[in-house]
């Protein structure tokens, strides 16, 4: 494989953490990894907690050193785009006009933040929160009494909102379902999170519709149906994201909701692969494709198509898994679910710590733990087993999880 040459679109996590796995596994032809950003691969998570607060330096989300690529005979391509791919030449453009020949492409472009829909969605006053810049150029605003409205209640909009909280940000957080992460995460865990965040002086509005954004020059009014407009110094958006599969489609890549692959990254072309938040990949546990943006996604999934395109047979077969820190409380889930049909409590909502499973037809289908990370792991291998569990054993904490497992 040494006259090979693997070429990594996307230079986020998911790339990096390809790149490294490459040379991990024995590879040792050239590898190429160009990214749009001009920083090389960082972690995405401390941007709404640590990085927003300001507790460290934008270095230290970086995945490695930046001397580690040379060491590792890695060329880095940074700043510049990937504008097209031509599958029968096996070559890249890039936006300066370069181009790079390829044996093998891994596309890793990842996804970007949801735009609102609505007039006013892109002023000035108005942030995303997806890469380095985006966080840094927000935190500057996050003074002492700083009025910050939040437009939307899943993962990335109440981690802003607990580091903003944290800085003394004024906080109203606007969501248009009913509980915060409805999307991602039972009922039950929704209602604790909304405690929570009201406890710590956010003000949460469910069941809202927001309609429009007007900017006075000098404040915010967020317009509301049926409702008084809500003012704010400026606006946070976090309503998902969304992947980037248009070079892939310009190729004739097949994408949905996601560059489609299989368990080991193939798309329908035999020379080019796909990883990480871009991806609607085949989950065998799950027995059916998904879509996950997640820290753990990212970079294990790279890692086992790395695997697979340095000469490696072993598919990408895991649990999903995700995880939050706000404020003092730290919620990790497993599984992703579409469905279940009993929710068995292994604690209470009161206590300092517990964990929610969510069944169906009596197998653990998804695990929450609140405050509560050693039950994690056996949550993670009930799923992973598939059997069917006694629901009173399972939420009685005198019973140990492991003699569930087992």
């Amino acid at each position: 494989m040494s006259d090979q040459n693997i070429v990594i679109i996307g230079a986020g996590h998911a790339g990096g953490r390809a790149a490294d796995a490459l040379r991990t596994a024995g590879y040792t032809g050239a590898v190429t990894l160009c990214g749009e950003e001009r920083h090389p691969p960082y972690e995405r998570p401390p941007l709404s907690k640590e990085l927003l607060f300001g507790a460290i330096p934008h270095e230290k989300t970086y995945l490695f050193p930046e001397a580690y690529y040379a060491e590792k005979n890695i060329a880095l391509k940074l700043g510049v785009a990937v504008t097209a791919i031509d599958r029968q030449a096996q070559r890249v453009t890039f936006a300066d006009g370069s181009t790079l020949p390829y044996d093998a492409l891994m596309l890793t472009t990842g996804a970007r933040a949801r735009r609102l829909p609505l007039p006013g969605g892109d002023g000035p006053r108005v942030f995303y929160l997806r890469d380095i810049d985006d966080t840094l150029a927000l935190r500057e605003k996050l003074g002492e009494g700083t009025r910050l409205a939040i437009i939307g209640a899943g993962f990335i909009g109440l981690e802003i909102a607990a580091t903003a909280r944290k800085r003394g940000v004024s906080v109203t957080v606007i969501e248009l379902a009913a509980l915060p992460l409805a999307r991602v995460a039972a009922p039950e865990i929704g209602e604790y999170m909304a405690q929570l965040h009201r406890g710590k002086g956010v003000d949460l509005r469910t069941g809202v519709k927001v309609t429009a954004i007007e900017d006075t020059g000098s404040e915010l009014r967020i317009m509301v149906e049926g409702g008084e407009p809500i003012v704010a110094d400026y606006a946070a958006i976090g309503i998902g994201a969304q992947p980037n599969v248009e070079l892939a489609q310009q190729a004739g890549i097949e994408c949905k909701d996601g560059i489609v692959v299989d368990q080991f990254g193939h798309t329908n072309d035999p020379k080019i692969f796909a990883a990480g938040d871009v991806t609607r990949h085949l989950n065998p546990l799950l027995d059916r494709h998904v879509r996950l943006e997640a820290w753990q996604n990212a970079q294990n999934q790279a890692i086992a198509v790395a695997k697979v395109m340095a000469g490696g047979d072993q598919p990408f077969s895991e649990v999903p898994w995700f995880w939050t820190d706000q404020y003092e409380t730290n919620m990790q889930m497993a599984g992703a679910p579409d469905r279940w049909d009993r929710v068995v409590w292994r604690g209470e909502p009161t206590d300092p710590g517990f964990t929610l499973f969510q069944l169906l037809d009596g197998r653990v289908v998804a695990a929450v733990t609140i405050n509560n990370a050693r039950d994690m792991r056996f949550g993670r291998m009930l799923i992973q087993s598939g059997k069917i569990v006694d629901p009173a054993a399972l939420g009685d904490k005198n019973t140990k999880l492991q003699d569930l497992v087992r």
